[in-house]
């Protein structure tokens, strides 16, 4: 149980460096889509939303202007964190759909509760997906769901979360729900099998914190 809840904390990490293997880049234009998943628009102004959640938990969070202002800075990439984690939460539920992979209300509980235990509490926990993923508080079980699937994806198919065979299984839910993003927030480069986004990285330097957490 303890190993569980330790990859907890750095799966989201962990699956945000390698997201954009699932990402294509779409050559049709989609008027106020961020991003169109499975036939379903990702809307500009819903993005926007969750990237608002975020800067007022940010600003909550802090005394002043200026530790808000260092606050943003650290997070200079949201918008394009926060759609790669809209996406990648819908292809993660088709990926463990598929494979008959479920998770119930009473799994997410246990899981922050022993989160919340390892961080020292709610408040702490909360403020740690906060500062390090980017998740405001009111989308922590959310995401806590993502991560469970994530796991018992893994599980189910023999192996863990950073090996191919998983996000091959995320790859094939990807081409299956046709995933297109707007150019405004990313390419994908598939020749070169990397981001083709130089001046924006999506991508946020976690190093730091996985090697944090693992300590």
């Amino acid at each position: 149980m303890h190993r569980r809840r330790r990859t907890a904390l750095l799966l989201t990490a962990a699956i945000a460096a390698a997201a954009p293997l699932l990402t294509a880049c779409g050559n049709d234009a989609h008027p106020g889509a961020a991003a169109v998943v499975g036939g379903q628009r990702i809307t500009v102004s819903q993005l926007e939303e969750r990237v608002g959640e975020v800067r007022a938990a940010q600003r909550a969070a802090v005394r002043n202007d200026a530790q808000y202002q260092q606050a943003i800075a650290g997070t200079g990439t949201l918008t394009r964190d926060t759609l790669q984690t809209m996406i990648l939460d819908r292809v993660l539920h088709r990926a463990a759909a598929d494979a008959g992979v479920t998770v119930t209300r009473r799994e997410i509980q246990e899981m922050r509760s022993g989160l919340e235990e390892q961080a020292g509490g709610a408040k702490q926990l909360e403020t740690t997906w906060l500062q390090q993923y980017g998740i405001p508080p009111q989308r922590l079980e959310e995401n806590l769901r993502l991560q469970l699937e994530a796991q018992k994806l893994a599980e189910k198919l023999g192996t863990d979360t950073n090996r191919p065979e998983f996000w091959k299984a995320l790859s094939e839910a990807s081409k299956d729900l046709n995933v297109d993003l707007n150019p405004r927030y990313g390419t994908w480069d598939v020749q070169k099998s990397s981001r083709a986004d130089a001046k924006t990285p999506w991508v946020r330097d976690v190093s730091a914190a996985q090697a944090q957490q693992s300590m």
